[in-house]
């Protein structure tokens, strides 16, 4: 305890000093890190609407009436935790090759993050057709385990993807909301490769001409013969796998949310991770055996299937939430088309990747990209359902090496994480890799919060500056007429202080 105490102050300062030289607007950027252009989109009339929008959506008005307390005495209001969730993703538990390292990730959930994602990737969960999922923790997912392979981590089949009870039973602990992630995703990167045992011996060889499993990786394993077939040709050619591989999926659903929920640290859930794109091309149809996915052969209506496991078994303490990447108001008209249909979907998530270096030096240089008016037009349209609304996923990349390039990505994210916790809707944030180099494959190495050896980069300490400073309460007030104190601060938990008609210290707590 004393040594995350440490860590947690020392950073804290840290964070101050680095946070003192990010520029917020255009008079502020001595150095013309960013071009006269970028900050014409994100002008001085664009940050006070935003202002304002905060001011209205994220703040509200604090009563308390304490007896006995006397008319003018002063009292400390200071909050205490955050009701919005600022989140990441914890790919990297335990991983990262020396203990101050780990010690340093792991205390970042408890301190500046409140939400923690949780993988649970089918592929990586469950390693072979007759082997348990990966919940619990082994010698393999120990810090003892990944020191010895500090140079080649990357090389270990469970890289980024760590046994999630030791991480959940982390964030029960310190009071950290835990999203799981997700529970059916038709990708190949997801879906193990041991799928196509599931068929009967007289399908095998047809199977595999269809689908590549060496190829699952690549999200295309499909063949040109696959492309070629209906869904009813498929359905009559594989009758045995259809069967076979709608149950397991079905079990698969049910074994995830049969484990967690009765967790109280477990709040939500991506129940289905982008399937927009095979529900706009009209591909997932109620009675059909199998989804003729752009991914690879799924069971029928994958969707619909999944949402009617998880509207019966997830209890209504844990939120059941929608997640993709289209930007489109084709995504927005699925969740409407869900909700009238019957579907339990009670939070829609959007994910924003700047995966390629080159945009983010773009976005620098002026380019219409994530642009204020752009933003604020997305929002909209993902709120059209009336739902509540989350970035679920984002990668902001450092654009070149150096201080120019890390200061570039701390702007961005600076003036994108206010105008989405702006938004009315907006209930959650999450950072993605938190790490340089620890990416999946074909993911940018520098779009982390820190370096590699977790050292804080600048975009740490812009958001460290929002989270813990801009966006938290604390001052002091005068009681009122009848012990009433009152104040106007951002929705939380607060501690408050004062000193009663003996000089002794006392305090209460309460929600706003």
């Amino acid at each position: 305890m004393r040594r995350f105490a440490f860590f947690s102050i020392a950073l804290t300062f840290a964070c101050l000093a680095g946070a003192q030289s990010i520029p917020h607007r255009a008079a502020e950027d001595t150095e013309g890190v960013m071009s006269p252009a970028y900050w014409a989109l994100w002008n001085d009339a664009v940050q006070e609407r935003i202002d304002a929008d905060i001011e209205r959506n994220r703040k509200a008005d604090g009563v308390v009436k304490i007896p006995g307390l006397k008319r003018g005495t002063p009292v400390q209001v200071e909050q205490l935790s955050s009701a919005f969730l600022f989140g990441a993703s914890t790919f990297n538990y335990n991983q990262l090759g020396t203990p101050e390292a780990n010690t340093r990730y792991r205390e970042l959930f408890g301190t500046l993050f409140n939400r923690a994602t949780v993988g649970l990737y089918w592929r990586d969960f469950q390693w072979f057709r007759t082997s348990p999922m990966r919940y619990k923790g082994e010698f393999r997912d120990s810090e003892e385990y990944w020191n010895t392979f500090k140079k080649k981590p990357f090389a270990q089949p469970h890289w980024r993807r760590p046994a999630s009870d030791p991480i959940v039973d982390w964030c029960a602990a310190h009071g950290v909301a835990v999203h799981l992630h997700p529970l059916a995703w038709g990708s190949g990167t997801n879906n193990p490769r041991w799928l196509h045992q599931l068929a009967p011996a007289s399908e095998q060889a047809l199977l595999d001409s269809l689908e590549d499993v060496s190829l699952f990786e690549s999200k295309v394993p499909r063949s040109a013969r696959y492309d070629a077939l209906s869904p009813e040709e498929l359905a009559r050619l594989l009758p045995g796998y259809g069967k076979a591989i709608g149950e397991t999926f079905d079990a698969h659903v049910q074994e995830i949310i049969g484990h967690y929920k009765n967790n109280p640290a477990v709040t939500s859930y991506d129940v289905v991770n982008e399937s927009c794109k095979d529900w706009r091309a009209g591909v997932q149809i109620p009675g059909d055996l199998f989804t003729k996915s752009r991914y690879m052969l799924l069971p029928g209506d994958y969707t619909r299937r999944t949402w009617r496991i998880a509207d019966e078994m997830i209890p209504q303490t844990q939120l059941k939430c929608i997640n993709d990447y289209v930007d489109t108001d084709d995504y927005p008209r699925q969740v409407q088309a869900l909700l009238e249909e019957g579907y339990g979907v009670q939070a829609v998530g959007s994910q924003m990747h700047l995966y390629d270096p080159d945009q983010c030096r773009q976005i620098a240089e002026g380019a219409a990209i994530q642009t204020p008016e752009y933003v604020w037009d997305l929002m909209k349209r993902l709120s059209a359902p009336g739902l509540p609304i989350c970035i679920s996923e984002i990668t902001i990349t450092a654009p070149m090496d150096g201080a120019r390039g890390e200061m570039i990505q701390a702007i961005i994210a600076r003036n994108l994480y206010r105008l989405w916790f702006s938004a009315e809707k907006m209930f959650a944030i999450t950072w993605w890799n938190l790490v340089d180099g620890c990416g999946f494959p074909g993911e940018p190495s520098t779009s982390g919060l820190f370096h590699r050896d977790m050292t804080p980069k600048a975009a740490y300490h812009a958001l460290e500056e929002l989270i813990l400073h801009e966006w938290r309460t604390r001052l002091e007030v005068k009681a009122g007429r009848g012990g009433e104190v009152r104040w106007r601060g951002f929705k939380g938990t607060y501690r408050l202080r004062w000193k009663d008609s003996q000089g002794k210290e006392q305090t209460a707590i309460a929600e706003l």
